[in-house]
């Protein structure tokens, strides 16, 4: 957690306005990639803390394609990088807020900030996860999430989310620290929605864990 509250890049003052264009922007990206099978719980690359991004250049543009490509094929709304494989600090999402506004974008090296306690309001909405298909349960987070970090060319960037949002930029950024939402679950939680995974048949390409 306190690697989560570094802070790698210069401020910035002004939130990113990520809701617009977004039918034309998440289909580019998606046009130019790649899905990709999405990794599962058990897969080591699940459990460990990323590699920071510090090449922005066309490996990087290809990889998000291929993110934004895999979402869309998985039907998520956030993706990130060590989900199909990647081990790197780089997430994408296409998620609505509880106003059904749409945001679409990318973030490198996310840090989120630690918002005073009176900014915020605990959400104990359920929770899903493309690494954990086919099970949810309940999680509390806070109803609001800022997150720092850098767009796809290295520009220092910052992003606010609300509601459903919200738990979005907090779940995704805990994956590139290797937490998934089962690891915020008590053991008994934890156990149910294992089960409810082994019941279940996913509806996208996984990677079988050997």
């Amino acid at each position: 957690m306190a690697q989560q509250q570094e802070t790698r890049s210069e401020p910035v003052d002004e939130f990113v306005d990520d809701t617009q264009d977004c039918e034309e922007r998440e289909q580019a990206h998606r046009s130019r990639g790649t899905a990709r099978p999405i990794t599962v719980v058990g897969n080591p690359v699940l459990h460990r803390e990323c590699q920071e991004v510090t090449e922005f250049g066309d490996d990087l543009a290809t990889l998000i394609d291929d993110m934004f490509a895999s979402q869309r094929a998985a039907e998520g709304v956030g993706l990130a990088a060590n989900q199909i494989g990647v081990d790197l600090k780089v997430f994408v999402y296409d998620c609505p807020d509880d106003d059904g506004v749409r945001h679409v974008g990318v973030v490198c090296n996310p840090v989120l900030d630690e918002l005073p306690a009176g900014e915020r309001v605990l959400d104990d909405s359920n929770e899903g996860c493309l690494s954990v298909p086919t099970a949810y349960a309940s999680l509390p987070r806070p109803d609001v999430a800022v997150v720092r970090g850098q767009d796809a060319e290295g520009k220092p960037i910052a992003v606010r989310g609300t509601g459903y949002f919200a738990r979005c930029l907090q779940h995704e950024t805990d994956h590139l620290y290797g937490y998934l939402y089962l690891d915020r679950l008590s053991k008994r939680e934890r156990k149910d929605a294992l089960k409810q995974m082994a019941e279940g048949t996913p509806r996208y390409e996984t990677v079988p864990n050997d």
